[in-house]
């Protein structure tokens, strides 16, 4: 007679509820980056993707990110920010400039010109966050899904 083996818990379907949520998760996110992307790119020839590194870059108190660190702020692989950033720097929005502490390392650096088209943008991608997103929830589930997100990505740097 052969040993009944017991699954871990990991090796066990996912409930139908935990199913529902890890997709509605899923879904949520692909179709509101689409409608920002859409919009910003149709209002602003400015793709969500770039816009998300100049706001990356508009926080930092210098205006300046080590590369590293910007990839890390906008959930990119290194190569695929550096590419993105070759987009950026050759439409003017950044610069780059050399890290004196390492010469391996590298900094990208808001424009001038990049923040007058992060300023023109951002109303609308607020208003979009807001229409899509915000406005659907009291001000008490906001505050509930910011802490259950917290949970899942603790630290994230403001929007």
């Amino acid at each position: 007679m052969a040993a009944t083996v017991t699954p871990a818990v990991d090796e066990v379907a996912l409930s139908p509820a935990e199913i529902r949520a890890w997709k509605g998760l899923i879904k949520a996110h692909a179709s509101l980056v689409k409608r920002l992307d859409a919009e910003l790119e149709a209002s602003h020839g400015l793709p969500l993707s770039h816009y998300q590194v100049l706001v990356s870059l508009d926080h930092a108190p210098t205006k300046k990110m080590r590369m590293c660190d910007l990839a890390d702020s906008v959930h990119l692989s290194r190569s695929g920010l550096t590419r993105l950033v070759d987009r950026l720097e050759r439409e003017g929005l950044l610069c780059r400039a050399c890290c004196t502490a390492d010469a391996r390392g590298s900094y990208a650096v808001l424009t001038d010109e990049g923040q007058r088209r992060l300023a023109e943008a951002r109303p609308t991608h607020l208003a979009g966050v807001r229409r899509d997103f915000v406005a659907r929830f009291s001000p008490e589930e906001l505050e509930m899904l910011a802490g259950l997100w917290e949970r899942v990505v603790p630290e994230e740097p403001p929007v």
